[in-house]
């Protein structure tokens, strides 16, 4: 109101408005969602939540808004700290269909589908990319994302599955024949072909450059996000790829990265990302399969450093398959960067562990890694500002 009569002296109703508009649009706790410390608490001090605040970065979490009046209910009558109803409310939130901005906004951070708005393939090379084909990569992941969520599928089923969705447009780039129509439906795939969060376009083309693949941002994008071991930033000055051509002979990706890999300062992380990478190299760079490469057969098969052999895309699969207890706890890691808003300390690594203990007698299903991170010491506690 004070805002109101200050506009209101200075011209109508409506300029009092303005101001009122004006103020809400620019306060911190309208832009924010703040978390204060409690009254007299020493800087530095960890602290449990209390239920209104564990009802909030609850509802944020799963929902991306502010509880309703059931998760509030319970937080004022001081129930939400027990264990059996706490679970109870994840698992109802979960099913909840205001649930539905958790899996685009999760998916979009975790898989880095945001950077697909950024994705431009060369027209030149890559006539068949539109904007159509872009809006379908985005909405099979999310739709397939979301179906794993619902279905209360395992983690490594996030890999594995032998479905999609597609519409007509998206059916004929990959080359699925039967699939007509705007409207998106459930296929499932045959065998050997795609399947899996890692056959998708979204995800294949994010990974690459605009004019051509590259096993080396594959590789680094499949550690960051399905393996959860990250390579460290690249020295200074690093060389780049030899030309396609020498001596007048067209070289592959893979010959070229040979030829980079002699520079002892590029060999060490190379070794871990391009084996990786070289395994989605039969997708181009908008997702579409292939098999030769500059009129070459395409060789996708790698093997890493710790011998571990690599034939291709299912190759791959069957490795995060061999490697599920690691790759559920890349996904416990991802929740909880996600639900806190932050990265993670390395003091809170035995959490992620511990998570990933308590889930593995389920299958590591997406229920009991969330409920995992919602009992957490990182979910449940705060440290006040220093």
């Amino acid at each position: 109101m004070t805002h109101y009569a200050r506009g209101r002296r200075e011209g109508d109703f409506w300029t009092g408005m303005g101001r009122v508009i004006e103020y809400i649009l620019v306060d911190p706790e309208f832009l924010f969602r703040i978390e204060p410390d409690p009254a007299r608490i020493p800087p530095g001090t960890v602290y449990r939540l209390d239920d209104i605040q564990l009802a909030s970065r609850l509802s944020f979490f799963l929902w991306s808004s502010i509880p309703d009046d059931e998760l509030l209910a319970l937080a004022e009558r001081g129930k939400l700290h027990d264990p059996a109803v706490l679970e109870h409310q994840v698992r109802r939130m979960l099913r909840d269909k205001r649930s539905q901005p958790f899996t685009d906004n999760f998916v979009g951070q975790w898989l880095t589908q945001r950077a697909l708005e950024r994705s431009s393939p060369v027209p030149e090379l890559f006539p068949q990319f539109d904007d159509n084909l872009r809006d379908a990569f985005s909405q099979e992941t999310r739709l397939f994302v979301e179906s794993q969520l619902r279905e209360d599928g395992r983690a490594i089923d996030l890999v594995t599955a032998d479905y999609t969705y597609l519409n007509e447009r998206l059916a004929r780039h990959y080359g699925i024949a039967d699939v007509y129509g705007s409207r998106f439906r459930r296929v499932t795939l045959p065998q050997g072909s795609r399947g899996g969060v890692l056959g998708q376009g979204s995800v294949l083309t994010v990974s690459s450059y605009a004019h051509r693949t590259s096993p080396v941002i594959r590789g680094k994008w499949l550690l960051d996000n399905m393996f959860g071991s990250p390579p460290p930033p690249p020295p200074p000055n690093v060389p780049a790829l030899p030309d396609t051509t020498t001596g007048g002979k067209s070289l592959s990706v893979r010959a070229r990265l040979e030829q980079h890999r002699k520079n002892p300062a590029c060999a060490s992380c190379h070794a871990r990302m391009d084996p990786l990478g070289f395994a989605l190299e039969n997708f181009d760079a908008i997702g579409a399969w292939r098999s030769t490469e500059n009129g070459a057969p395409l060789d996708a098969s790698g093997a890493l450093i710790d011998g571990a052999k690599i034939d291709g895309f299912t190759g791959l699969k069957q490795l995060l398959a061999n490697r599920q207890d690691d790759f559920a706890a890349t996904i416990a890691e991802k929740l909880m960067i996600y639900a806190l808003g932050r990265g993670l300390s390395p003091s809170e690594t035995p959490y992620i562990r511990a998570i990933t203990r308590q889930a593995a007698p389920d299958g590591y299903r997406w229920s009991s890694l969330i409920v995992g991170v919602v009992n957490s010491v990182p979910f449940q506690y705060r440290r006040s500002s220093p």
